[in-house]
């Protein structure tokens, strides 16, 4: 059933979503530059878990259009993007060549890496906001970043807060403040099918026309014991609110970061 799932969420992240990036950051060229004039901006909610990249290697699944990918290059590191999406592999690509680093684009289904590219000599594995859903069982996806990871490497998984994705409901009020209502059923482990991520930058109606993409939320509770059932070490597990700067969403987690390690 994975496979199945995969297969359809990949026809619909390869219609529209290079020309929905060009619409979202610029042209590659464009983007670049706001990159290299301040690369570290890019990566600064999860930096501080990495430390210094030079001379580092980080494997980006699901890294999509290279935004992360190419500040963490431009710091230094050498980073390997997975994803099924050739549209994204070419927006990265062109992003890195504007960019003047070098990145490896591995257009491929993460659970089915061919076995040279599972290494085991990654200092990092980076996985960053709406991946985890795509997948049906956490554990072959944990097993994969084992695979991955050297020994005292690290797993960083930063991802939207499942209180937030799968039980709040946030509606705008005035004097820039929401009001919350529980509308949703924290412990629904059925599949869901919604747009696709980019969908509301594509150009024009064609957004409209996009094929829809099939998700299982999980619980915080699902994906911390999937990270360590696979032998990871959870170091640290970090619960934050909405990082904009007006009030909405005032005291409901929106987002968290899990770092694991290899042991």
């Amino acid at each position: 059933m994975q496979k199945e799932l995969n297969l359809h969420n990949e026809q619909a992240w390869n219609r529209h979503a290079y020309e929905a990036w060009v619409a979202r950051f610029g042209t590659p060229e464009e983007a670049a530059a706001r990159m290299k004039a301040d690369p570290g901006a890019r990566i600064r909610s999860f930096a501080g878990h990495m430390g210094d990249l030079r001379g580092k290697k980080v494997a980006n699944l699901l890294g999509s259009h290279g935004g992360k990918a190419v500040p963490m290059a431009l710091l230094g590191a050498s980073v390997t993007i997975v994803d099924f999406s050739a549209a994204n592999a070419r927006y990265a690509s062109r992003l890195a060549e504007a960019a003047g680093v070098p990145i490896r684009y591995v257009v491929a289904d993460v659970l089915e890496l061919p076995a040279e590219e599972l290494t085991g000599d990654y200092d990092f594995v980076l996985m960053e906001f709406g991946i985890l859903h795509y997948f049906l069982d956490l554990a072959p996806l944990m097993a994969t970043v084992v695979r991955l990871l050297k020994p005292g490497g690290k797993l960083i998984l930063q991802d939207f807060h499942p209180v937030s994705t799968k039980l709040i409901q946030s509606r705008g009020t005035t004097a820039n403040i929401r009001k919350h209502k529980v509308t949703g059923d924290y412990f629904d482990a059925s599949i869901e099918e919604t747009e696709v991520a980019y969908a509301k930058f594509v150009p024009g109606s064609e957004g409209a026309s996009l094929p829809k993409v099939k998700l299982r939320k999980w619980t915080l509770g699902e994906i911390v014991t999937g990270v360590a059932s696979s032998g990871l070490h959870v170091e640290r597990l970090e619960e934050e609110p909405n990082a904009s700067s007006d009030v909405f969403d005032k005291g409901i987690p929106k987002t968290f970061t899990l770092v694991a390690r290899r042991l």
